[in-house]
C-alpha cells in the first residue's frame, strides 16, 4: 500500500526532511535528472497539498511555473510517474485537470542513500530512530544480556524492540541484520515475513515496490547474514505477500 500522506505531531518536518532528501539525491545525479528532480520540488512545493495527500494542478499552469511548453510538461510527468514518485488519483477529463498523489515509499526508497550525506541526525530520523547524542557520537551496539531464569527480570535486548530473537535459521539472520545497521533493517528487513525454509527460503516482503527493492540492492546482505547465520539457502525467494 502506497503512503501518500504525512500524519502526526511531525508531519511538518517529515516534509521538510523529504524535501531536504530530494535535493541531495538530485545534488548527486546527472544534469538531466538534476533539472527534473528541481521542477518536481518545485512543483510540490508550490502546489501540493499536504493535509489531503493531492496534487491538483493542470499542465497548462505547470509549464507556467516550470517556464516550458505544455508538451514538455507532458514529458516530464511521463517520467515522474515512471519513477513511481506520483501516482495518476483520478486521470484529465473534459473540463477537469488530473489529480496527482506523491508516492512517499518510492520517494523514500529512491533517495535512501542520499540520508548519510545530510549527516547521522537526518539519517536516523528518516529511519525512524532516535537521533545520535550532540557531537556525532552514535552509542555501539550492545552484547546481548544473558537470559533471566523463571521468575526474574533481566535486561531485553535492545533488537526485541524491533521484533528480533535469538534463534536459528531467518530469526538468527534478521538479528544479524539489525546488529550491522538498525536503520536498514528498520527500513528494509523488519517488515520481511518468512514463508518457508527448507533447502530454498522465502521471504515476503508487503509491497511489489519493497521486494523488488531488497531483491536488487539487498540481497547479497541477506544471504552473506544468513551464512553467518549457518543457515545459507540454496535458494532465496523474495516475492510480495498474497502472491
Amino acid at each position: 500500500m502506497q503512503a501518500k500522506k504525512l500524519a502526526g505531531p511531525d508531519a511538518g518536518s517529515q516534509k521538510y526532511d523529504l524535501l531536504t532528501a530530494l535535493g541531495c539525491h538530485a545534488l548527486a545525479a546527472p544534469p538531466g535528472v538534476q533539472r527534473l528532480i528541481l521542477r518536481f520540488l518545485t512543483l510540490v512545493t508550490a502546489r501540493y497539498n499536504w493535509r489531503q495527500g493531492i496534487l491538483h494542478v493542470g499542465q497548462r499552469e505547470i509549464a507556467r511555473l516550470w517556464s516550458v511548453d505544455e508538451r514538455t510538461v507532458k514529458r516530464e510527468m511521463a517520467k515522474l510517474r515512471a519513477l513511481g514518485w506520483l501516482t495518476v488519483e483520478a486521470p484529465a477529463r473534459r473540463g477537469r485537470v488530473a489529480r496527482y498523489a506523491l508516492d512517499l515509499v518510492a520517494i523514500r526508497a529512491a533517495t535512501r542513500a542520499a540520508w548519510g550525506r545530510v549527516g547521522p541526525d537526518f539519517e536516523a530520523r528518516m529511519c525512524g530512530l532516535p537521533e545520535p547524542a550532540a557531537g556525532g557520537t552514535v552509542v555501539p551496539f550492545p552484547r546481548p544480556e544473558t537470559a533471566a531464569g523463571p521468575g526474574e527480570t533481566g535486561p531485553v535486548h535492545p533488537a526485541a524492540d524491533a521484533g528480533v530473537r535469538p534463534g536459528i535459521g531467518w530469526d538468527a539472520a534478521r538479528a544479524i541484520l539489525w546488529a550491522e545497521d538498525p536503520g536498514v533493517f528498520t527500513a528494509w528487513f523488519e517488515a520481511l515475513r518468512c514463508g518457508g525454509e527448507g533447502e530454498g527460503l522465502t521471504l515476503l516482503a508487503p509491497t511489489a515496490f519493497h521486494a523488488s527493492y531488497v531483491r536488487t540492492h539487498y540481497a547479497d546482505r541477506l544471504v552473506r547474514a544468513l551464512a553467518r547465520a549457518g543457515s545459507a539457502p540454496a535458494e532465496l525467494r523474495i516475492l510480495a505477500s498474497g502472491r
